[in-house]
């Protein structure tokens, strides 16, 4: 009878001082970044060679996507899978996936966007799956776009919209009509306690693969016009709807910033050329993008200055930007037919996406 008292006592012991080291983590991760916040922009810095990442394997990921499985698609090298963002400010504290489930119960996070959007939604269920692999969780996807991936004892839920341009698309083809000034969709975004929108890719389609016939702004219906104008038309329509129908006193708004392509070596290399992300297994070194800064990003972050309470921007452009090696290339879905320079493998570049988001929402 005492054994077995002095064994349930032990097992007490353990679990408060495992809550205490989690609590410790999080006070000493808060420190770290509260020490120099003024001179700190976590979305500035480099990447750095970590023996100790990836922070999951992708096969222990019984969900995982195969279009961002590159190591099971037989991607034959590994280093892209070591590095580690450094901002040059300060120090961000490590994810810690039961950190953020005990900070998420009760409530819904959504992801909005494209498959840019599901490859950050992919990499937060891998890695929350990572901190807690025996927790029981379901996961749902319907054919109207929603993804749902939900831990029950925590009361937790994941969420993914897939909502490519944020503003409406009306009509059957040949009239598909995109409206530049409406959004008719915003009532499943007010269920979330956080939203983290994002838009581009295919604002770029044309041809088949462009999913409207005519564009519409105001009273003026045009069959095409310049896609950045366009994107910024559609921005703004998102920040006024963000403005008049969102309590950010309840819910935190998040823009992912823009996540850039490799698809010319010449943004890049000196040596110019009209390569792709084939063959890349190192990262671009330092803190500088030889191309400069991408101009949608620049377009999201004029106009989230302008709202009445500004979306928080997650500026993961220039860090995305130095991982050319991070692509599925021929190991995603579309294999050599169609190598990947958009999409990003897992684990890879969006868990640090996510390092971000964590360090943004619970320890800034």
């Amino acid at each position: 009878m005492m054994r077995g008292a002095a064994s349930s006592g032990v097992v007490a012991v353990m679990l408060m001082m495992l809550v205490a080291l989690n609590q410790l983590e999080s006070a000493i991760a808060n420190d770290s970044l509260s020490s120099n916040k003024s001179s700190c922009n976590i979305y500035r810095g480099s990447w750095v060679y970590d023996n100790a990442y990836p922070l999951y394997d992708s096969n222990s990921c019984p969900f995982i996507e195969r279009q961002f499985n590159c190591k099971s698609n037989g991607r034959p090298d590994r280093d892209y899978l070591k590095y580690r963002w450094q901002p040059s400010g300060c120090n961000i504290p490590r994810f810690n996936g039961l950190d953020f489930l005990e900070r998420l119960k009760g409530k819904k996070l959504m992801f909005v966007g494209d498959s840019l959007s599901l490859n950050q939604w992919q990499s937060l269920t891998c890695l929350l799956h990572n901190a807690a692999p025996k927790a029981k969780f379901t996961i749902s996807r319907s054919p109207s776009g929603l993804s749902v991936f939900s831990f029950p004892a925590y009361n937790a839920t994941i969420m993914f919209s897939r909502n490519a341009f944020l503003v409406d698309i009306v009509g059957a083809p040949p009239k598909r009509v995109m409206k530049l000034d409406s959004i008719s969709t915003g009532s499943l975004w007010k269920t979330a306690d956080v939203l983290v929108f994002n838009s581009w890719h295919w604002w770029l389609h044309t041809g088949r693969k462009q999913p409207w016939d005519a564009i519409e702004y105001g009273n003026v219906t045009v069959r095409d016009m310049d896609r950045l104008v366009a994107y910024e038309k559609a921005i703004r329509t998102w920040a006024m709807w963000i403005d008049r129908n969102i309590d950010h006193s309840k819910t935190e708004v998040f823009f992912q910033g823009v996540s850039p392509d490799h698809a010319q070596s010449k943004d890049w290399s000196k040596q110019g050329g009209n390569g792709s992300c084939i063959g890349e297994t190192k990262p671009v070194m330092g803190s500088n993008y030889p191309a400069g800064p991408h101009p949608a990003e620049l377009v999201v972050e004029k106009v989230i200055k302008t709202m009445k309470n500004p979306a928080r921007l997650m500026d993961v452009t220039l860090m995305s930007q130095l991982r050319k090696d991070g692509h599925p290339s021929v190991y995603g879905f579309g294999g050599h037919t169609t190598p990947d320079c958009s999409h990003w493998c897992l684990a890879g570049v969006p868990d640090s996406w996510n390092q971000l988001l964590y360090s943004d929402l619970f320890h800034s």
